[in-house]
């Protein structure tokens, strides 16, 4: 016999979405609109110290990929997109670049910049990029830090 709730149906996907465009302040943008998603699909409050560092981490990963953009597209980030399915959180940047991230050879750690994509390359599960219109989506993947837990209420 099924214990009620042992195994919840999947969740449909939920997707979450930030023009970006010329607006002022996109990183910090970015981070407070991910805060909010992550809130609603109740990543936060954290249940845990691990729970609590994962959501920090995709706070961080989302600002990398964003700055990124900055830096490196011209008109910078067009879009970000966060889709949450109960068990992973894809992050989506698209920009006006057609031209892939790369992973710079390691950079002197006690010099700014060059390690972005060396941090969200050790904290996603996945992470890539696929040609989109004239630019391209630039993605992560986490997995959920939810199925340890129990919910409250």
């Amino acid at each position: 016999m099924a214990t009620p709730g042992a195994n919840p149906p999947p969740s449909p996907e939920q997707t979450r979405r930030l023009a970006l465009g010329d607006a002022a302040g996109p990183v910090q943008r970015s981070r407070e609109f991910s805060r909010a998603a992550l809130l609603s699909w109740s990543w936060l409050p954290a249940a845990d110290d691990e729970q609590q560092a994962v959501t920090e981490d995709v706070l961080l990963m989302v600002s990398e990929l964003v700055t990124n953009a900055c830096l490196h597209a011209p008109g910078g980030p067009r879009e970000l997109r966060l889709s949450w399915n109960g068990t992973r959180l894809r992050v989506e940047v698209a920009d006006e670049s057609p031209v892939p991230p790369r992973l710079r050879p390691y950079a002197d750690p006690g010099r700014p910049g060059g390690h972005g994509l060396r941090v969200v390359d050790r904290l996603a599960r996945a992470w890539g990029s696929v040609p989109e219109g004239d630019g391209k989506l630039v993605w992560l993947e986490v997995p959920s830090p939810l199925d340890r837990h129990v919910r409250r209420g």
